[in-house]
């Protein structure tokens, strides 16, 4: 029964993303990491969007569960966090089924998540590996230019800014930033006192990936 269940929803979820649907969920996942940081980032970058790049997203983000069906409504999901991070099987052959039947997920690294998402994503495609995206992929190249990739917007390690996706047909259906913290570049100025010029190549790069995932 679940599974009809599921099969009901992704069809909903091609109806919605044929209709050009325009929304974005925040994943809250298991193992105890914070995926509730940054709490004014995805409303900022939301209402940046609709300002600059034409997009119709509701002003507050929904919540979503990684092992809901309801992930199926959303064309977009963003992932945030500092800490660990746990999917049980369930979670992420839901998570699996929902990116290869055309949905998109953006995991931003908060600072200290990597080495357990890298983990739990071995569990939603263990026969894919993340590739490194190169600053002549088009999401770097959208409304806004990055002719050298992923900005940097906040130091942690000293390390540079990476982006990394899962592929599947040639499509880009999983982003994961790293050492650029976009999230933060994306809260209130008081949150984080980042200078505006920051600030604002953040919520550029965010704009640039929001085009693509509702492009692709």
């Amino acid at each position: 029964m679940k599974y009809l269940t599921r099969f009901a929803f992704i069809l909903t979820f091609f109806v919605i993303t044929t209709s050009k649907s325009q929304e974005i969920a925040i994943l809250k996942y298991g193992g105890g990491g914070d995926w509730y940081s940054n709490p004014t980032a995805l409303p900022n970058l939301i209402r940046f969007c609709n300002e600059n790049i034409d997009t119709k997203i509701k002003p507050k983000p929904e919540t979503v569960e990684a092992g809901s069906i309801t992930i199926f409504q959303f064309p977009f999901l963003h992932m945030t966090g500092h800490g660990n991070v746990f999917f049980n099987d369930e979670e992420a052959e839901n998570i699996r089924t929902y990116l290869l039947s055309g949905g998109f997920l953006h995991i931003d690294d908060n600072y200290g998540m990597e080495p357990y998402l890298k983990r739990e994503l071995l569990k939603v495609f263990p026969d894919k590996k993340l590739e490194e995206l190169g600053a002549d992929h088009p999401i770097f190249n959208e409304k806004y230019k990055f002719p050298e990739g992923l900005p940097k917007i906040h130091e942690h390690d000293s390390k540079r800014p990476q982006a990394f996706g899962y592929f599947h047909e040639g499509r880009l259906l999983l982003l994961f930033t790293y050492e650029s913290d976009l999230g933060d570049g994306w809260e209130d100025p008081s949150v984080h006192n980042d200078p505006e010029a920051i600030r604002l190549k953040a919520l550029q790069m965010g704009a640039n990936i929001v085009a693509y995932a509702f492009k692709s």
